[in-house]
């Protein structure tokens, strides 16, 4: 089992997260986007980039709760894509929806706070994409996982986005909050538990 998760299989796994371009390509190929194609193709990538949000959190609870580490090395992929899809979802947007006005975009950002908190979740999603490698995990040390930790408020602000977007049926932003809200208490969980056992250890020295 854990040669089958190892790197090798990187890249079937980055074909299987392009789904979501094949998919809108044949929705628009077959004329299937409804009566408002870019409505339509803006939630399809928003959507996308939330699910990807909830993959990328659910390696290390998955790793914890199977005892497998082979979870992690798939966390910066799907992390990645977090991003690509949300910046597909915010050109779509930009582009699309309002052709790059960018006073009626200024405007829409301050009028709307579904659009603020959006926008305010991609920009910090930035510094996660740009301090992903390697070498900047090297740099900055012990500061990468403070800095990678606003994943956390990330997620918070998409949930927020996609509350106050959805004015009627809150089925969605249920079922994805309720995901969120289970994968971060999980965390809270075994770091609660983490701490215990080291003051444990430092009691009995």
């Amino acid at each position: 089992m854990t040669k089958s998760l190892r790197p090798p299989l990187k890249p079937i796994i980055f074909l299987v997260c392009l789904w979501p371009l094949f998919s809108i390509g044949y929705t628009i190929y077959n004329d299937n986007l409804g009566a408002n194609p870019i409505e339509y193709i803006e939630k399809h990538f928003g959507l996308w980039a939330l699910i990807f949000l909830c993959l990328t959190l659910s390696l290390t609870p998955l790793k914890r709760l199977t005892q497998f580490g082979q979870w992690i090395l798939y966390r910066r992929m799907l992390g990645l894509f977090v991003f690509f899809y949300a910046s597909v979802h915010l050109l779509i947007y930009l582009g699309l929806d309002y052709q790059f006005a960018w006073t009626d975009i200024q405007d829409d950002i301050l009028k709307h706070k579904y659009v603020l908190v959006g926008f305010l979740a991609w920009l910090l999603l930035i510094p996660l994409a740009f301090t992903s490698t390697n070498t900047m995990i090297k740099k900055l040390k012990k500061r990468w996982k403070s800095l990678h930790q606003l994943i956390y408020l990330v997620a918070v602000l998409a949930i927020l986005h996609f509350f106050w977007l959805v004015k009627k049926d809150l089925t969605e932003p249920i079922i994805y909050g309720s995901i969120l809200a289970t994968l971060l208490l999980i965390r809270v969980y075994y770091f609660a538990k983490n701490k215990q056992s080291k003051n444990k250890k430092n009691n009995e020295n």
